[in-house]
């Protein structure tokens, strides 16, 4: 049986499940945070130390300003309600990706979470907030001739946003799209990934804990055979 350490999620389909329930897309994004509750709690339950969240990607900028302004009043909300009782949980927030787009308010917010949970050791949960993966290889090279040291695997990883954190075992995509989206795309190299046909909100633990033990029976390679 394969031991998972880290479980990366794309969140799709929370817009389309609005206007699939004769919503807006607005409902479907607040709707979609009782899922994140709900998968938060069941990684913990399975003592899974890293669960990764793709929660804005840099793309995500092209939307209405009018849906970008309440996806962001969404994440205010989620951590002024949240965050202590994550913090009593044991979560340990960081954020992945540029925060230096996000108003002072926002900044200042994620910074205070990561602050205040950053001695929590029974899950990192990594949010991806104006990530994207193209993005954050090309800084880490920055990074790396700016401190003029090798270009060398070991050198890359480490100038990451994901630095210190093992390479997920599986990623989840839910929505019914079979891509990637620009999302950690050096870390998926090996991870096992599952493709899911419901959209977000209506994804379910049970759902969740399918995917986990197909996981854990199949044989991984690593270019072995």
């Amino acid at each position: 049986m394969n031991p998972i350490k880290h479980v990366a999620i794309i969140m799709d389909g929370n817009g389309r499940w609005g206007i699939k329930n004769k919503k807006s897309r607005n409902f479907g994004h607040r709707e979609g945070l009782f899922t994140v509750e709900k998968i938060i709690k069941q990684t913990v339950k399975k003592k899974i130390k890293y669960l990764t969240l793709y929660a804005f990607s840099t793309e995500n900028w092209k939307r209405p300003k009018k849906e970008i302004n309440f996806l962001f009043y969404l994440l205010e909300e989620f951590f002024n309600k949240k965050i202590h009782d994550l913090h009593n949980k044991g979560v340990k927030i960081k954020i992945i990706g540029n925060k230096k787009a996000f108003s002072k308010r926002i900044f200042d917010i994620l910074l205070n979470s990561e602050n205040l949970t950053k001695k929590n050791k029974i899950l990192q949960l990594n949010l991806a907030l104006n990530y994207g993966s193209k993005f954050e290889l090309i800084n880490a090279m920055n990074l790396i001739v700016k401190k003029k040291i090798p270009i060398t695997e070991s050198n890359l990883i480490k100038n990451l946003y994901t630095n210190g954190t093992p390479d997920p075992d599986l990623l989840i995509r839910t929505g019914n799209t079979n891509r990637l989206s620009n999302f950690l795309l050096w870390q998926t190299a090996y991870s096992e990934i599952f493709f899911v046909k419901k959209l977000w909100p209506d994804f379910t633990v049970n759902d969740y804990n399918k995917i986990l033990l197909k996981f854990k029976k199949t044989k991984r390679n690593f270019g072995n055979i």
